[in-house]
C-alpha cells in the first residue's frame, strides 16, 4: 500500500476504534458510577452524612474504575470496530488492497501502545490521586477513618545514642485532616525488651517527619542492677514531640490502601519494608502487577484481529463482543 492509502488506513482504523472504545468506557463507567451512588447513598442514610459527599465519592471512584476496565474496554471496542468493518465488507476491501495480517496487527499494536500510555497515566496519577481524595471523604462521612479491629501497624529501626532501637507503631483511626489518633509506640532495645511506650490520644507528622503527639502517656520498663528487680515508670504529658519517626508518606502507605499509591511510591514502600525486614511478597507482587498491567491493552488490541477475519456469517457482531 502507498503511503497516503497506509496513512488514510491508520486514520480510519484509530478514528473507529477510539470511538468504540470511548463509547463503552462510557456505559461502563455510568454502570459502576450508578453501582457505587447506590451503596454510598445507603452509607450516607446510615451515617447521617450528606447526599453531596455520597455523589463526590462515588465520581472519586470513576478514575479507578477505568484503570481496572481498560483492557476489557479496550477488548470490546476493538472487536466491536472490526467485527463491524468485516460485515460490512471494508476489512475485505483493505486486504485486496494490500492490508496483510501483519500489518494490520502493526496498526493496532501501535495503537494499543498508545492505550497502554493512557491506562499507565491514569492508573500511576489520576487514579491514586483520586482514590486519595474518596478515602479523606468517607473519613468526613464517617468522622474518622478506621483500619481494623486492632489498627494499623507499623515498624521501623533506628540508631540512638543508647543504641539500635526498633519501634512496633500502631494507629487505631485516622482524621480526614490526615491526623492520627489512638497511637502506640512500643519502642525495644537491640535483645528485643520492651523499654519504652508511648500511648497517645491524637498526633500529626510535619514534612521535617516530627510527630507532634497530644494527650501523651509514656511508660518506661529501667533494668535495675543485678540481682535488683527491674523498675516501671509512668510519666503523663500533654504534648510530646518524636523527632525521627517515620515519614508522613511511609505511614500514609501503611495505613492507605494500594490503590492509593503510586508505583515509585509501591517501590519506595518495598525499600522500607525490607530494610526493616518485613514481609514484601505482596507489595512486589502489586509493584509488579502495576508495572505490567497497562500492557494487557496491547494484548487485548492484538486478541480482536482474528474478529475481523471471520465471516459475515459466522454471527453477528454482538454475539463476537460477547465471544471476545
Amino acid at each position: 500500500m502507498r503511503h497516503a492509502s497506509m496513512k488514510t488506513v491508520r486514520r480510519l482504523f484509530y478514528v473507529d476504534i477510539t470511538v468504540s472504545v470511548m463509547f463503552v468506557s462510557l456505559a461502563f463507567l455510568s454502570l459502576f458510577l450508578f453501582i457505587d451512588l447506590v451503596d454510598a447513598l445507603s452509607r450516607t442514610a446510615r451515617l447521617g452524612s450528606s447526599i453531596g459527599l455520597a455523589v463526590l465519592s462515588s465520581v472519586l471512584n470513576l478514575p479507578g474504575h477505568f484503570y481496572e476496565l481498560a483492557p476489557i474496554m479496550v477488548l470490546i471496542g476493538s472487536i466491536y470496530t472490526l467485527s463491524r468493518m468485516a460485515q460490512s465488507t471494508e476489512f475485505t476491501i483493505l486486504r485486496t488492497s494490500g492490508l496483510g495480517p501483519w500489518r494490520a496487527l502493526g496498526l493496532l499494536a501501535s495503537l494499543g501502545l498508545a492505550y497502554a500510555a493512557i491506562t499507565f497515566v491514569v492508573g500511576d496519577y489520576l487514579a491514586p490521586y483520586s482514590e486519595n481524595k474518596a478515602v479523606d471523604v468517607r473519613a468526613v462521612m464517617r468522622g474518622s477513618l478506621t483500619h481494623g479491629r486492632s489498627g494499623a501497624w507499623m515498624k521501623d529501626r533506628q540508631n540512638t545514642p543508647e543504641g539500635a532501637r526498633t519501634y512496633s507503631i500502631n494507629i487505631g483511626r485516622t482524621t480526614p485532616q490526615n491526623g492520627m489518633l489512638e497511637v502506640n509506640i512500643f519502642e525495644f532495645n537491640d535483645d528485643g525488651m520492651l523499654v519504652r511506650q508511648i500511648t497517645a490520644a491524637s498526633g500529626r507528622i510535619d514534612e521535617q517527619r516530627h510527630w507532634a503527639l497530644s494527650g501523651v502517656l509514656i511508660t518506661r520498663w529501667e533494668t535495675g542492677d543485678v540481682g535488683q528487680p527491674s523498675r516501671v515508670t509512668t510519666e503523663s504529658l500533654d504534648t510530646w514531640q518524636w523527632t525521627s519517626g517515620p515519614s508522613a508518606a511511609v505511614v500514609a502507605s501503611a495505613l492507605l490502601p494500594v490503590s492509593t499509591m503510586s508505583t515509585l511510591e509501591l517501590w519506595r514502600y518495598i525499600g522500607h519494608l525490607d530494610i526493616n525486614e518485613q514481609a514484601i511478597q505482596a507489595y512486589e507482587i502489586q509493584f509488579w502487577k502495576r508495572a505490567l498491567y497497562p500492557f494487557a491493552c496491547l494484548v487485548m488490541v492484538c486478541l480482536a484481529l482474528p474478529f475481523a477475519y471471520l465471516h459475515a456469517r459466522a454471527g453477528g457482531i454482538s454475539l463476537k463482543v460477547f465471544g471476545g
